[in-house]
């Protein structure tokens, strides 16, 4: 359904973009996927909440949540950048169980449940074996976006010490991590949306998700996925 709606308004010419008061674009297809998906959970699961970037917080009345960005990576959907995806998260209590990433444009999909494993069509996926940050790949999604937060020299300096960097931002980096093609990605500042699904999906694919100060939760404003080798060390040079 929502890779359906995605797809139909890609590359439209009469694409309705809006300014949201944060200064992000917004999409008509945002909201339309959104509201697609709020009316599918209050179909089949009435009593659970639900949280969505584009129309906020729902509560329900059992302790599950469903965790909605209908477009993660819109400034990419906008200019006719295929990599977007829709980002589907179902949380019980304090911890998010089931993660859905799918990004039709690219072809393809991952997702993930806790204690079942991480996978793509075409099967499981799992984290690199690399556990020197000199052979490391590292995936970001803004060089300037460390600066209002003064870390800045610190990003760089991480940069420099790896073998490779690439800015391939949002969804992209992380379940790159979760398939092995990227050995860390980092990004100062995200909120739950962007990254409760790729939370469960890089951790069952045998990596570490964080926060910045190394606490295992998708609402922490930050994110650091690794192959779980290199967490420690990345932190350490993010943070010191």
């Amino acid at each position: 359904m929502a890779d359906v709606l995605t797809l139909a308004r890609f590359r439209r010419s009469d694409l309705v973009v809006s300014t949201k008061p944060d200064l992000t674009p917004v999409t008509d297809a945002d909201r339309a996927v959104e509201q697609a998906l709020r009316a599918a959970i209050a179909g089949a699961r009435p009593e659970h909440g639900v949280v969505g970037e584009e129309f906020g917080a729902q509560p329900g009345g059992s302790g599950w949540h469903w965790i909605l960005d209908p477009i993660d990576g819109t400034k990419n959907y906008v200019r006719g950048i295929p990599v977007w995806a829709t980002c589907i998260a179902l949380r019980h209590d304090d911890e998010v169980t089931v993660g859905v990433v799918s990004a039709p444009a690219l072809g393809r999909r991952w997702w993930a449940a806790r204690g079942q494993g991480a996978c793509t069509a075409d099967g499981l996926i799992h984290v690199s074996a690399v556990a020197d940050v000199a052979d490391a790949l590292l995936s970001y999604d803004s060089v300037q976006g460390w600066e209002p937060f003064g870390l800045g020299e610190h990003f760089m300096a991480l940069a420099r010490r790896c073998w490779r960097t690439r800015g391939l931002g949002d969804f992209w980096s992380h379940v790159l991590v979760a398939e092995g093609a990227v050995d860390v990605a980092v990004e100062p500042e995200v909120s739950v949306w962007d990254v409760a699904a790729v939370q469960v999906i890089v951790e069952e694919a045998g990596g570490r998700f964080t926060d910045l100060s190394g606490v295992a939760r998708p609402d922490g404003g930050s994110a650091v996925s690794t192959n779980g080798l290199l967490h420690d060390e990345v932190l350490a040079a993010l943070t010191r």
